[in-house]
């Protein structure tokens, strides 16, 4: 999709400097104690899902406006997310989303195996009414009043597992819409009631070796109650299901200066954190590209995921998946930058001095403790990141290598283009 001569191109006018900003950072840091190399192994290796519903161009409420070359199926999503982990190395998984990307299983294996490519955990998909669907969820769906409507979204999210199964898979993401509008709308008790055990049936559907994720999300599309609305709730909802079952955080799902990082540790405390959907905020669910409007918060997170893992907490194996909508940007793009500022996140926080930190904190020092993070926050990585894309073959600037091959103009031409401005998401 991408020929190796574009990315080699590119890297060639480039790798130059490259070297020299990695030789430099190598310097500042060897003077702190840390390998700069060893920081660059761990950078490298790190992963991020990417959305296949996330290639195409997202909407608003009031209207969607269609891209270039937009994909037509789950095939031409998987070869648009191939360019993304071709140019970044940085996304070598995608979720999917049933039943807008049901297919024969056979067929997405082959098509993900060609771009070297897995597959995450999937994601149900109760909160809209399907064509030839029997029961609609206006009203609900793993909580609705009526049985027979709370017994087909199971059934659903069961079709999700074995599908997920035939993949490779290991997890399913559980979001629903469920709620009310209007106070008295909804028994707030009863309603949690339902949800619950419809999780349970879907529980006891899964593998040994497969985590069920559920997400808290304060409003929309009901905008009085959320039957799922915190991550109090949620840790409820984790603890009841059992061992399986863990909380995803959605960065995105959270009024705005709640405290997302305090969040992330006690999820980790309690044993329940399963995950991340990655994206920002600016006034309530956006969805903007990951770290667009406060990658300071993007590391205080990872500061606390890291800290996890230099702590060598029992079972402490969060996934990580971006989750965006892209109205006025190539997807593609706001793809890969959005992955390479979670590297940058991760890779910022393994530069913390963990034991001066612990230093300050235990001696109450708040502005030394504060320091230390932001030392670590204001170091410029991007050229380790930069170099792990080059060991791996991948592009030093993604960007620009992609926008050097054309891609977006060759997949205009041979997919139709799409018209109207409805609004909804892809």
């Amino acid at each position: 999709m991408i020929h190796p001569d574009v990315i080699a191109a590119d890297n060639d006018a480039r790798v130059t400097a490259l070297r020299r900003d990695y030789d430099s950072l190598g310097e500042r840091l060897d003077r702190r104690g840390m390998s700069i190399d060893a920081i660059k192994a761990k950078a490298g290796t790190f992963g991020v899902a990417v959305p296949s519903w996330g290639v195409g161009t997202g909407g608003t409420r009031f209207a969607r406006f269609p891209g270039r070359g937009e994909p037509r199926d789950i095939f031409d999503k998987l070869d648009d997310c191939g360019v993304i982990h071709r140019l970044t190395g940085a996304t070598p998984t995608v979720s999917l989303h049933i039943p807008w990307d049901k297919a024969d299983p056979k067929a997405l294996k082959a098509k993900a195996t060609e771009h070297g490519l897995g597959f995450d955990a999937m994601n149900s998909n109760t909160f809209q009414d399907q064509p030839g669907q029997k029961h609609s969820y206006k009203f609900g769906s793993l909580s609705h009043t009526d049985r027979a409507t709370r017994r087909q979204a199971v059934e659903h999210n069961v079709e999700c597992i074995e599908i997920g199964r035939a993949l490779g898979s290991k997890a399913l993401t559980v979001w629903i819409g469920d709620g009310s509008n209007f106070p008295g709308q909804s028994h707030f008790a009863r309603a949690f009631d339902r949800y619950l055990a419809s999780l349970k049936d879907i529980t006891a559907a899964l593998p040994k070796d497969w985590r069920i994720f559920t997400e808290h999300k304060m409003f929309e599309p009901a905008f009085y109650s959320t039957v799922v609305q915190d991550w109090g709730t949620n840790l409820m909802i984790a603890q009841e299901l059992g061992p399986q079952a863990f909380c995803l955080v959605d960065l995105g799902h959270h009024a705005p200066n709640v405290n997302i990082e305090m969040i992330v540790s006690r999820l980790i405390s309690a044993g329940k954190l399963g995950g991340f959907h990655f994206n920002d905020s600016k006034y309530g669910d956006d969805d903007l590209d990951t770290g667009s409007i406060d990658p300071y918060r993007l590391f205080l997170v990872f500061n606390e995921l890291v800290d996890a893992e230099a702590r060598k907490v029992k079972g402490f194996k969060p996934a990580h998946m971006l989750d965006q909508s892209h109205n006025v940007t190539d997807p593609i793009e706001s793809l890969m930058v959005s992955a390479m500022e979670v590297q940058r996140a991760h890779a910022q926080a393994l530069l913390v001095d963990r034991k001066a930190l612990d230093g300050f904190q235990q001696a109450n020092d708040a502005l030394m403790a504060s320091a230390t993070l932001k030392d670590a926050f204001r170091t410029d990585v991007e050229p380790i990141l930069a170099m792990a894309r080059l060991d791996k073959g991948c592009a030093i600037d993604p960007v620009a290598a992609y926008r050097m091959s054309g891609y977006r103009a060759k997949v205009a031409t041979e997919r139709p283009a799409l018209t109207g401005s409805g609004g909804g998401i892809v």
